[in-house]
């Protein structure tokens, strides 16, 4: 039996081998930029090569508040820890100095009245119980301190003070901590996607916002920003250009009423960096929309703010967002499994500059769109009346019972004649 190899020559396999390879070309994804600001809000942004470390050193409350919590933890507990090893070291001294360590003063102590500094401290460890029970003010009654030593009320009033500049500082920490801003924005959610669709006959780019609490968002506030890298006339590359773009609110202030989930509109005019782009130009622009909603919490009053931003990718050309807010029993419901849903319009496929240099195209598309509206409609239609015509005559077949009996008519003459009703 030959070979295989020998039946196909190998000259013949390199050959088809390298026609397959140029019949289908090699697709190489653009790369992806970094985001600007995370889908959670974080920012992705690192600091690097920073010299002047002390400047953290000089704000220290707020450098304990945004450490992690095991670092505050950890700091949390050598702060009492040293503290109480620091002052136990000077009772010590304290006691040693005036001779409460030496056992003679035992026997002298039953003979004369001789009075120690602070009683049964007769050790470093009965020094470090006493120095707890004074800075935690816990009492047991077995060692306290005499009026022999001024020293000794010196120590113990210094104790004091550091003790509660610890706790009001350590406590506030932890306060700040579990009560930052940032945990309130957790409940505050965006759609996962933009969309972009004529509304009141100008192209709008929208998105949805939502609070999951009841408890409101006082005095909220929505702020948009383009980030993108763009070259000055002069040459200079600014890596991270940002530009406000306006938000479209009925109401005069800025302020919105975050009671149930909104879409926030921004209309693309002369004023938005979306103006010139279209829906092919879309795909291929280097951006990024960044949404900041900003506010006060109604149950604290602290200031909080939610992040989130649209790359080119995650904005829908065409869509719009569906309505999730019902009446049902007297109560307007919001039904959350509809938030990032999205159904598609008619919109026009240009920028808002052709639409606005030609306001027919417009018009052409909502004349499509209608026009495709109602044929679809009249082949549902028509693909129904068959549908039933199908059902009736396939009951018919298997329903005896349905078929017309034959009627037979006997005329005068005789002749019989058969008809059917």
């Amino acid at each position: 039996m030959l070979a295989r190899k020998s039946i196909i020559p190998e000259e013949y396999v390199l050959a088809r081998i390298a026609a397959e390879n140029l019949r289908k070309p090699r697709i190489r994804d653009r790369p992806r930029k970094a985001r600007f600001i995370a889908k959670n809000g974080a920012c992705n942004l690192a600091h690097k090569n920073i010299r002047e470390q002390g400047r953290f050193l000089q704000d220290i409350f707020t450098t304990l508040v945004d450490l992690k919590w095991r670092h505050t933890l950890v700091i949390f507990t050598m702060s009492f820890l040293c503290s109480w090893l620091l002052f136990a070291m000077m009772w010590w001294l304290v006691a040693f100095a005036h001779g409460d360590m030496d056992p003679s003063t035992e026997s002298t102590t039953n003979s004369t009245k001789w009075t120690p500094c602070v009683t049964c401290v007769r050790s470093f460890t009965s020094a470090f119980l006493f120095s707890i029970e004074v800075q935690v003010t816990i009492g047991f009654g077995g060692r306290m301190m005499t009026e022999e030593c001024p020293l000794a009320i010196t120590v113990l009033i210094l104790q004091n003070i550091v003790g509660l500049i610890i706790n009001a500082v350590m406590l506030g920490c932890i306060f700040m901590k579990t009560a930052q801003a940032h945990r309130r924005a957790e409940t505050l959610i965006f759609s996962r996607q933009a969309v972009i669709a004529v509304r009141n006959g100008k192209l709008c780019f929208m998105f949805r916002v939502g609070d999951l609490r009841k408890s409101m968002i006082i005095s909220a506030s929505v702020r948009i920003q383009v980030v993108r890298k763009t070259t000055t006339p002069e040459g200079e590359v600014i890596p991270i250009h940002q530009v406000d773009i306006p938000v479209d609110n009925p109401i005069e202030s800025n302020n919105i009423f975050l009671v149930a989930p909104l879409i926030i509109c921004h209309v693309i005019d002369k004023r938005s960096p979306l103006y010139d782009i279209s829906a092919a130009d879309l795909a291929l622009q280097d951006l990024e929309l960044i949404v900041i909603l900003e506010g006060v919490v109604e149950t604290t009053g602290i200031t909080t703010q939610a992040r989130t931003s649209y790359i080119a990718e995650e904005i829908l050309w065409g869509h719009r967002f569906v309505p999730i807010v019902t009446e049902e029993e007297g109560v307007y419901a919001v039904d959350y499994s509809k938030f990032g849903n999205t159904v598609k319009v008619a919109a026009p496929r240009c920028s808002a500059r052709e639409l606005d240099e030609k306001p027919s195209i417009l018009i052409q598309t909502l004349q499509k769109s209608e026009l495709s509206h109602q044929n679809s409609l009249r082949k549902r239609n028509s693909m129904r009346r068959t549908n039933s015509i199908r059902r009736s005559n396939s009951m018919r077949r298997t329903n005896p019972s349905l078929i017309v009996p034959k009627v037979q008519f006997i005329t005068p003459e005789g002749s019989q004649s058969a008809s059917e009703t």
